[in-house]
């Protein structure tokens, strides 16, 4: 992830303050105040650099509005925002990744949002063994999301086709794949 990319998703997911940006309710800025904001703070960059680094991000981290003047993470918020999602059913199985050193307190505590305003499940096991590698030797769970929802518990998916849900209770748990890094 590039420099840039890195810095608009601490500024748009958990520090506006940072360039004295101003998020709305669900969580968007107007790409005209972004960009002046970050010239100001002597980050420069053009139009088209912002649209190339939304276009290619390798997590579709960034949301542009249908006219293009909005822009906002698609989700991984530590600020309040109110994304809109509306709840949907989940496939059976989604996946969490995750360092085997947490094991102890997910197995515990569930799996709890922590500084984010929501769990991130992963739609496969690749791609969530790769968000464990971010934090150490990677495990991959298994999350029993049909059975969550029978139960009454919220799904909903991001812009960018992670899913989220509030809390993963320990009971609905299970191991997915074991990495031998």
């Amino acid at each position: 992830m590039s420099r840039e990319s890195k810095f608009l998703s601490l500024v748009l997911r958990h520090k506006p303050e940072e360039i004295d940006l101003q998020l709305d309710a669900h969580g968007w800025a107007r790409v005209d105040e972004l960009l002046r904001k970050l010239k100001k703070s002597g980050r420069k960059l053009s139009h088209d650099e912002l649209i190339e680094i939304v276009e290619t991000s390798d997590k579709k981290r960034f949301t542009l509005s249908e006219d293009g003047k909005r822009i906002r993470a698609a989700q991984g918020h530590s600020i309040e925002v109110d994304l809109g999602l509306k709840p949907q059913q989940p496939p059976s199985e989604l996946y969490h990744g995750t360092a085997s050193a947490n094991l102890d307190a997910i197995f515990s505590n569930g799996l709890v949002p922590g500084k984010r305003q929501q769990v991130h499940l992963s739609l496969d096991p690749d791609t969530a063994e790769r968000v464990g590698q971010r934090h150490g030797r990677p495990v991959v769970l298994r999350v029993e999301a049909q059975r969550m929802f029978d139960d009454g518990f919220e799904f909903f998916r991001a812009d960018n086709g992670v899913w989220l849900t509030d809390a993963v209770p320990a009971r609905y748990l299970g191991f997915g794949q074991m990495s031998e890094q």
